[in-house]
């Protein structure tokens, strides 16, 4: 049964036939007393709660309540009410303890699923003891065919994903780069209800703000100077199925405000075309940074932060895990093998042993790599100990031969413009290949040359 709680009977009228129609039994309170009253009589499966029951609408009585009620009832999620422009007092909803908010006025679509949603997540979950969950437990139950690795860590987080797969809560993986959020991304995606439904991968980072709007929401011919043709947005494309924003750390200020804007309302509207388009969509996002450390210093808005991580999952680094790396580097091999036709491709125990303690900071990405460059170089059928050294070796002595400063001698800030400028001085200003041995993206690339003040060719 789903609470809804709201002074405005024209509000719980809609909503209850709302619910009634998508099967769910309701009730109804007008003001916080009532609602206490009928959450301790009927025991609900999840309240809907507005912000507002006054005319001055600071939404403050209804802070209060929802933490009288996540006080008394902490299991059952509330979903909160309330209107665009206090948006700031959901996201104070949200840090106490509400499951999620919806803005009036509402799509029914987007409400009824984050209804369903909601619910599917409060239900209780059967704990598996650490070091009992096995790799077949999980490839019985779901596909991760994609995924490699038995280390208890990675079980948890994969059992994790399995779980949160089924519903259409937002997620977003954070994890250094090169531990294989798109993978993580991917597999949510594929055990859910949307396998079936496309699954499209955005690389933010590589958006200008320029571009923003045209490549997410699409445009019309004509809506602007190169606009020759129609063209689909990335949200169109991915209708009915699951978008993946990578990067989203990277993502300035202004398109947040636009990416709110449709994860919200899940509507939006292409350029040159004034008619508004609804969206069914699951959403995942990734990020390789601190994400609530940009909300404190202002370059990332805590209202989009709360839209988009209903659900966090955290990869562990390579180093953390470091077991599975005999199976990557078996996996990758195995690849090879068809790719070069090496059949008798293989790597000594030895090998495999000293790789395990490698630190590799650039995680599978990196030990990818080296695999594979090591494989084309050395020529070998049988790969030892040496063949990789000579490979990560001559990374390090190209490194020691510009020894860095001293400790003091200059900023983090000071020390990435130089190496920006070495960068571009190396390549003759050619801005892909920078950013590729810099290892950032072309549009990560362009905002720090913005900020440096570093002349580059803007045609390139």
């Amino acid at each position: 049964m789903i609470l809804i709680i709201d002074d405005d009977v024209a509000v719980r009228a809609s909503l209850s036939l709302l619910l009634k129609q998508a099967g769910y039994a309701t009730a109804q309170a007008a003001n916080p007393a009532e609602a206490l009253q009928a959450a301790a009589t009927l025991r609900p499966q999840l309240m809907l709660l507005d912000m507002n029951f006054s005319m001055e609408t600071t939404g403050e009585d209804g802070l209060q309540l929802l933490g009288q009620l996540k006080q008394l009832y902490p299991q059952v999620p509330v979903i909160l009410i309330t209107g665009w422009g206090s948006i700031t007092l959901a996201v104070e909803g949200i840090k106490g303890g509400a499951a999620d908010f919806i803005t009036k006025p509402w799509n029914n679509d987007h409400l009824l699923q984050s209804v369903k949603t909601a619910l599917e997540l409060a239900q209780p979950t059967t704990e598996v003891p650490a070091g009992k969950l096995t790799r077949k437990q999980l490839n019985d139950q779901y596909d991760f065919s994609m995924l490699v690795g038995e280390d208890p860590g990675l079980l948890q987080v994969l059992r994790n994903v399995g779980q949160i797969s089924a519903t259409d809560a937002s997620v977003l993986i954070e994890g250094e780069s090169g531990t294989g959020k798109e993978l993580i991304a991917e597999a949510i995606h594929k055990n859910s209800h949307r396998r079936k439904a496309p699954f499209v991968k955005v690389n933010l980072g590589g958006i200008s703000a320029s571009l923003f709007e045209s490549e997410m929401f699409g445009h019309r011919r004509g809506a602007f100077t190169d606009a020759k043709t129609d063209r689909a947005g990335r949200f169109e494309m991915a209708n009915k199925g699951t978008i993946f924003l990578d990067e989203i750390g990277e993502l300035d200020m202004a398109s947040q405000v636009k990416l709110l804007r449709v994860l919200q309302d899940r509507t939006y509207e292409v350029l040159g075309d004034s008619r508004s388009r609804n969206l069914d969509i699951r959403v995942v996002c990734a990020t390789n940074r601190n994400l609530q450390e940009m909300v404190a210093e202002g370059k990332f808005r805590e209202d989009l932060y709360y839209r988009i991580n209903l659900i966090t999952v955290k990869l562990p680094a390579l180093r953390e895990r470091n077991q599975d790396i005999p199976l990557l580097v078996q996996h990758f091999v195995n690849n090879l093998k068809k790719t070069y036709h090496k059949q008798e491709l293989q790597v000594s125990n030895k090998a495999l042993k000293w790789l395990r303690e490698q630190p590799l900071p650039g995680n599978i990405r990196e030990l990818k790599n080296l695999v594979e460059r090591t494989v084309l170089v050395s020529g070998k059928s049988l790969l030892e100990v040496e063949d990789f050294q000579n490979q990560l070796q001559g990374g390090l002595r190209k490194l020691e031969e510009k020894a860095l400063p001293s400790v003091g001698a200059m900023t983090l800030e000071e020390l990435e413009a130089s190496m920006i400028k070495k960068s571009m001085a190396y390549y003759h200003n050619n801005v892909s290949k920078v950013a590729k041995a810099l290892g950032v993206s072309r549009g990560a690339l362009y905002r720090r040359l913005e900020k440096f003040n570093i002349p580059y060719d803007a045609q390139e």
